[in-house]
């Protein structure tokens, strides 16, 4: 029997074109000889259109390279899984599974991570082509292979890419719990290190101070050389994303240099360095009789029995407590799985409910300290219960105003209440104005802004700092100590997301400010302490040899 002519054609078409379809993702002859390979590019690409020479097979790494990767699978993750424990249920694969990444130079292990929760379960079902960024400095943290190369770096990375040519080897597998299978995508690049180039210190130029309301220009000496090299790392980006190094000496200002764009004018969100500020406001209310003592509890403020998980625990919470993140609340930011995580507040459309209604802590020792930015926040509502004008106005008076501080910009709760859990932005002069406020036992230009034993008793050691030896906190000020050429130097500071800190040196006549915005990077504070101990306090310290 014949078919009729038109039903002939519509076949054949279908034919052709089932013929021509895609599979598994890697529709081309090109694409399905990459299966099994990784491949490296500087930018990135889109899987669907690769094609050979959008890859690499040299690259010179600076610290400001991107590198991506885009791996070629056979099958997708899951189905990965399954062949490794075909007795597991899909979901019970996706909880206990992942992706395992080993990272060589020069035919030798440095690194090896089992990924956890990512990629999501519906693309682990069905993707075969991996693109991803292993660096992508304009989208920090975007990525979880961004996390992967982070911790590469810290566990061995960083030491291993000396200066110079390697070949690095990038290889995939599946695991399951201990199971780990065969390698399913491999790839090599020959780099090319650069991530010491010389520096010319007489290229490099100083930003030359100038006077700043209530701040003069300092003439003291200081080792230029190190600031300049330290400005030439900052730009070289060795030193990522800081955006303003400032030095306050005997009270005037030395070294003000800017980068990023930064300048200023510029407003910085120093995140959690605006914690301090709700301290400072404490010390002035309880001053001016506003509130009875920092042993005052919580249940003067809000009728707690009205509010969800009531303890009589919550009653005995004092403005102290949370001036030492040392309260009963289950709360810990520290503790991505802790309900009192500051991330669940945020979302909330009334952020004094959610910390009021969290329960009593049933894990966290009583007494220890637990970081805590709800609780902060809860101070700021109390403050702004009590001060006159309510804390936006009462803090301009009694703060902004005497420092001549006249440009910021405050966050809100969603009930337009300042923020004092963070995000409160400032020039960086401004900033440094304020640590030395603190530095002046709390006079400013012969008036007393903040009584001077509220000072004192903000830079005492009121709480040891778990698992951080040698680390206090005080009254919403961090304790630590920097050491220089085998000696030590205290210092009290406040410090926020991303790398921002105000130093306040006790025993040295030193206020340093670093703004930066490396927000939610593992390095962020790390590099700011190397910056500290390798440059500035070298620089400022010891000034054998120092130029002015």
């Amino acid at each position: 029997m014949r078919l009729p002519l038109l039903l002939f054609v519509v076949l054949l078409l279908i034919s052709r074109a089932s013929a021509q379809a895609p599979s598994q993702g890697i529709p081309s002859p090109w694409k399905q000889a990459q299966v099994g390979k990784i491949l490296f590019s500087t930018r990135a690409v889109t899987p669907s259109a690769a094609s050979e020479r959008d890859f690499i097979a040299h690259y010179e790494l600076t610290y400001k390279s991107n590198l991506y990767f885009t791996a070629y699978l056979s099958k997708p993750l899951t189905a990965q899984m399954q062949a490794l424990a075909p007795a597991l249920p899909v979901d019970t694969l996706h909880r206990l599974s992942g992706y395992r990444f080993t990272l060589y130079l020069d035919g030798k292990p440095v690194y090896t991570s089992d990924i956890q929760g990512a990629p999501l379960p519906a693309i682990r079902d069905t993707e075969t082509v991996l693109h991803k960024p292993l660096i992508d400095n304009a989208r920090e943290g975007a990525w979880w292979t961004q996390f992967f190369w982070g911790r590469f770096l810290r566990n061995g990375g960083t030491d291993a890419l000396t200066d110079g040519q390697h070949l690095m080897r990038l290889e995939i597998r599946p695991h399951v719990r201990d199971i780990i299978g065969e390698v399913i995508a491999a790839g090599d690049l020959v780099l090319t290190v650069n991530l010491h180039p010389k520096i010319d210190l007489s290229a490099v130029t100083l930003h030359p101070p100038t006077s700043y309301p209530g701040l003069a220009v300092s003439t003291a000496a200081f080792d230029r050389n190190k600031i300049r090299e330290l400005k030439a790392r900052i730009e070289l980006a060795e030193f990522k994303k800081i955006n303003s190094i400032i030095v306050i000496k005997e009270g005037k200002l030395l070294i003000e240099e800017y980068f990023n764009g930064a300048s200023r004018t510029t407003l910085h969100n120093s995140r959690s360095v605006g914690k301090s500020f709700a301290s400072t406001m404490t010390g002035i209310a309880l001053q001016e009789g506003h509130i009875k003592s920092i042993t005052q509890p919580l249940k003067d403020f809000y009728a707690l029995q009205q509010y969800a998980n009531y303890s009589p625990l919550k009653e005995q919470v004092t403005i102290r407590d949370l001036l030492t993140m040392n309260s009963v609340f289950d709360g810990d930011d520290n503790d991505g799985d802790s309900p009192g995580n500051e991330e669940n507040m945020y979302p909330t459309d009334n952020w004094v409910k959610f910390t009021l209604d969290l329960p009593v802590t049933k894990t966290i020792p009583r007494g220890q300290w637990h970081y805590f930015t709800a609780g902060v926040m809860v101070l700021g509502d109390m403050l702004n219960q009590k001060v006159p004008g309510g804390l936006e106005a009462y803090t301009k008076q009694k703060l902004f105003d005497p420092l001549q501080i006249g440009k910021y910009e405050w966050t809100y709760t969603p009930q337009h209440v300042p923020s004092t859990a963070g995000g409160l932005q400032l020039a960086a002069l401004d900033l440094a104005k304020y640590g030395q406020l603190y530095k002046n036992g709390g006079t400013w230009q012969g008036k007393q802004v903040v009584p001077k034993a509220w000072i004192n008793q903000t830079f005492s050691k009121q709480i040891a700092l778990p698992e951080r030896a040698g680390e206090y906190y005080g009254l919403l000020f961090w304790n630590k100590q920097y050491t220089v050429n085998g000696k030590a130097y205290e210092t009290y500071y406040c410090t926020g997301n991303g790398g921002n800190k105000v130093f306040v040196f006790t025993d040295q006549p030193l206020v340093i400010v670093v703004t930066a915005s490396a927000y939610g990077m593992p390095y962020a504070h790390p590099q700011v302490d190397r910056i500290m101990n390798e440059f500035v306090l070298p620089a400022v310290l010891d000034v054998a040899g120092a130029s002015k």
